[in-house]
């Protein structure tokens, strides 16, 4: 009865009967209002061709600088404390919901409407540039076919450049350097190419959860929800270079994996610093490698391999070492399957497979 006399207008809740404030009951519903916009918004994005590319130019420049800006407030990854934050409260606060006597449909209702909004805000913060057009159709270049003549002759260029820039890469103190040379080399892509700036404050985020990225292979990923870009604290110093400038272009709205690996070759092969370019080189030789594996025969292969210094094939070889005594075979098996599912959900039918596409990518842009 109290209620009643407050003089405030309440509403019978539906789900259990209790008496509700009609200024809560407009709040939910604006909230799922809003909520179903955006959602609708994500659905029209994903089916509409042309869409993804309007939010990739004009939407998402917007949003990453601003989202990004937000973050550099703080040293640490905001995307790992909201990912952490949302499966802790899941895990807490579901148990703690029954024992309080709420019944499963109310708690269904509160972690579907949540599970909801990260959705979209996965996809309007970052996501939705899976849905832009590829780097060749922006380029109004036509994929090319494959030839293996014209395969070959990549591959002599390519190896003998990689033979020309071997050099020592330096120690961690370079890193400062690598990022604001590459940052500035991205700062001159021509706009034609759908790029957005980067901006001073998108400096790398380090993880709370490194030990699990090597674990599983992970040398560095972009957080959607607060534009942040990550990188493995592991690094080798010859890795760094092509690493930051994959994770920068993916900041950039860059989705794909074979154009992030484009990006990070042209950028750091084409800089003025030595140990940029070879990190460049050398960043692309296993995928370069596979390709040539699959395409020659096994003499041809093995003949190509010896053309290539040694010293260059012995640190391929020490860094694949290096981070397989990192390995879990366990927990690197089921991320694996997890992202070749996640890529091919997200406009990449090749899943997986994207990475290697970049050799496809060199070879159709005439840019070897």
């Amino acid at each position: 009865m109290k209620h009643l006399l407050s003089g405030q207008k309440y509403i019978i809740s539906a789900e259990n009967g209790n008496f509700v404030p009609m200024k809560t009951l407009r709040t939910c519903t604006i909230r799922r209002a809003v909520l179903a916009v955006l959602a609708v918004g994500v659905l029209s994005v994903r089916f509409c061709p042309g869409l993804g590319e309007a939010y990739a130019l004009r939407l998402y420049p917007v949003i990453s600088r601003v989202l990004s800006w937000m973050a550099a407030a703080v040293p640490f990854s905001l995307d790992e404390v909201l990912v952490l934050a949302a499966v802790s409260a899941a895990l807490i606060g579901i148990p703690w919901a029954r024992r309080r006597g709420v019944r499963w449909k109310r708690i269904g209702g509160t972690v579907g409407e949540a599970a909801l909004w990260m959705y979209v805000w996965f996809y309007w913060g970052w996501g939705l540039n899976y849905f832009r057009d590829g780097l060749c159709r922006r380029m109004q270049v036509e994929p090319a076919p494959f030839e293996e003549a014209r395969f070959r002759s990549f591959l002599s260029g390519y190896t003998s450049r990689l033979n020309a820039s071997v050099t020592a890469c330096g120690g961690t103190d370079r890193f400062p350097e690598y990022r604001d040379s590459i940052r500035s080399a991205f700062l001159q892509v021509p706009s034609r190419y759908g790029l957005s700036r980067p901006a001073a404050w998108q400096c790398p985020k380090r993880s709370c959860c490194n030990s699990l990225y090597s674990s599983v292979g992970v040398l560095g990923y972009m957080g959607p929800f607060f534009a942040e870009s990550h990188l493995n604290h592991d690094l080798l110093p010859e890795q760094y270079p092509f690493i930051y400038a994959h994770e920068l272009s993916h900041l950039l709205g860059v989705s794909g994996e074979a154009e992030a690996n484009y990006w990070a070759y042209r950028v750091c092969t084409t800089s003025s610093d030595a140990r940029i370019r070879y990190s460049g080189y050398f960043g692309l030789f296993g995928y370069v490698a596979s390709n040539a594996r699959s395409v020659l025969s096994e003499s041809d292969y093995r003949e190509w391999l010896r053309t290539v210094r040694p010293e260059v094939v012995e640190q391929y070889v020490s860094q694949r070492d290096y981070w397989h005594a990192k390995y879990s075979p366990l927990l690197g098996a089921v991320q694996e399957r997890l992202y070749h599912f996640y890529l091919k959900g997200n406009n990449i039918p090749s899943g997986q497979k994207n990475y290697a596409e970049v050799i496809g990518l060199l070879l159709s842009l005439g840019e070897e």
